[in-house]
């Protein structure tokens, strides 16, 4: 009973995810491959956990960018066509509009526009983590629950 209570949290989770546009078809489209057993249980989770990384280490290396007195805005964008690139992979549809936003204030050259991108870049992030992270949570916990 306690995995099937579990599984119909992740359920609405992940229904949740897809009703507010956090997450777009390509991240059902993972689930489908993980699901169809083309791919080893866990798989969604460890593209996510790869995503996690990647991200932060990116919104990092930008923020330091953006600190400095005279900013290397191709750089700026480097690094956030990266990150678009790493969000539309794994299917994170809101950073991935967040980075399509920030493109006109590097091109403008405006540091406070990129900032402000910045922030709603990494708002958006940490939403898609803290969600990613209990979907992990909950599927380790229904296989904790499962026959072995």
């Amino acid at each position: 009973m306690a995995a099937a209570a579990l599984r119909a949290q992740l359920n609405a989770l992940l229904a949740n995810m897809f009703t507010t546009g956090m997450v777009d078809e390509q991240f059902q489209q993972l689930q489908s491959l993980q699901e169809d057993g083309g791919s080893a249980s866990g798989f969604v989770a460890e593209v996510a956990t790869l995503f996690i990384d990647d991200a932060d280490r990116i919104i990092a290396d930008i923020a330091a960018l953006l600190d400095r007195p005279v900013v290397d805005f191709d750089k700026v964008d480097a690094h956030v066509h990266q990150l678009k690139g790493s969000s539309s992979s794994v299917g994170a549809q809101k950073v991935k509009l967040a980075c399509m936003h920030f493109r006109q204030f590097y091109e403008a050259k405006s540091k406070e526009g990129c900032l402000m991108a910045l922030a709603l870049v990494r708002s958006e992030f940490c939403d898609v983590r803290n969600k990613f992270q209990t979907m992990m949570q909950l599927e380790q916990q229904i296989e904790a629950c499962s026959p072995k």
